[in-house]
C-alpha cells in the first residue's frame, strides 16, 4: 500500500487541505492520503491550537465516507513536540508492508533544512510537493516530485481563525461537515 502522509496542525481543516489530498490521490500513485494531526508542531506555538482531539474529529466528520482519505491520530501517543522523523520510524515499524511518502507545500520543502534529521527524511522517503502562492520551489533534492499542475488554493487556517473571531462568514472556506462541527461547537469565536 502506498500512503501519502499529509502532516499538519489542521487548525482548522479547510478546503485547501481537502483539495490537495483529493488531487494527490487522483493524480499520483498513492492509494491513500492520511491527514496526520500533529498535537505539537515544534515550529508553532501550542497555545494557539484547538485541542488535538477536536481537530481530528473535524477532519473525520468531513472524510468519514471517503475510503482513500484517512484522519490519523498516530502522533497523539508519541512524544511531543512531534518530529516527522520519529513519526516515520514509528509508522515503518508498525506498517512494514506500507510505503510512506510525505506530502508538503513548496514553502515547507524550501525550509526542510530546519527539521530534525531532515537529510534522512529526504534521502529515504519520497516527497510530493504541491505549489503554494508566491513560493518558488528550489529543486535540490532527488526524491521530490513537484506537482506543478496541482491547483493552488490560497487559503490559510490562520485567516479562517481570525475571520471567525471577527464574526466574518467563512463557511465557504471549510468543507461542509467540518464547518458544521466547528460552528456547532463554537470553535475559534
Amino acid at each position: 500500500m502506498n500512503v501519502g502522509l499529509f502532516f499538519g496542525s489542521f487548525n482548522p481543516f479547510h478546503i485547501g487541505h481537502m483539495a490537495i489530498a483529493s488531487y494527490i490521490v487522483e493524480y499520483t500513485n498513492l492509494d491513500q492520503v492520511w491527514f496526520v494531526v500533529s498535537p505539537q508542531n515544534p515550529l508553532k506555538k501550542k497555545s494557539s491550537l484547538l485541542d488535538q482531539y477536536h481537530r481530528l474529529q473535524i477532519i473525520r466528520a468531513e472524510i468519514n465516507d471517503i475510503d482513500n482519505l484517512i484522519a490519523s491520530d498516530i502522533e497523539f501517543s508519541l512524544s511531543q513536540p512531534s518530529y516527522t522523523i520519529d513519526t516515520l520510524a514509528y509508522l515503518i515499524g508498525k506498517y512494514q508492508d506500507y510505503k510512506f511518502s510525505l506530502i508538503m507545500g513548496a514553502d515547507n520543502i524550501n525550509s526542510i533544512s530546519k527539521w530534525k534529521n531532515y537529510m534522512q527524511i529526504v534521502s529515504h522517503h519520497p516527497i510530493i510537493v504541491y505549489p503554494r502562492p508566491n513560493i518558488n520551489y528550489k529543486e535540490i533534492y532527488k526524491n521530490v516530485t513537484y506537482l506543478k499542475d496541482a491547483p493552488i488554493i490560497d487559503v490559510s487556517s490562520s485567516f479562517i481563525r481570525r475571520s471567525i473571531k471577527n464574526k466574518k462568514k467563512v463557511s465557504f472556506l471549510v468543507p461542509e461537515k467540518a464547518w458544521s462541527y466547528i460552528d456547532e461547537m463554537n470553535f475559534y469565536k
